[in-house]
């Protein structure tokens, strides 16, 4: 008998992988041209807020649907 083959218990929770998103790239974009606003101009400013503060909002959303569907006392 091998060591892989002895008495292993099996584990006791399931990993939890969250799901693909682009969520993440969208607010880099708009964190980025609103960084990029601050010393260029308004425009910039305005259009990086505009896809920064929904995509940050959407992301806590789902996050906060995923975290709900976890099982008790994950």
């Amino acid at each position: 008998m091998s060591q892989t083959d002895s008495d292993v218990p099996p584990a006791g929770e399931q990993v939890h992988m969250p799901k693909s998103s682009l969520l993440p790239l969208l607010t880099t974009v708009g964190v980025t041209l609103a960084l990029v606003g601050v010393t260029l101009g308004l425009p910039y400013l305005i259009v990086g807020l505009a896809i920064a503060v929904p995509s940050i909002v959407q992301w806590i959303r789902v996050a906060r649907a995923e975290f709900a569907e976890l099982p008790p006392g994950h």
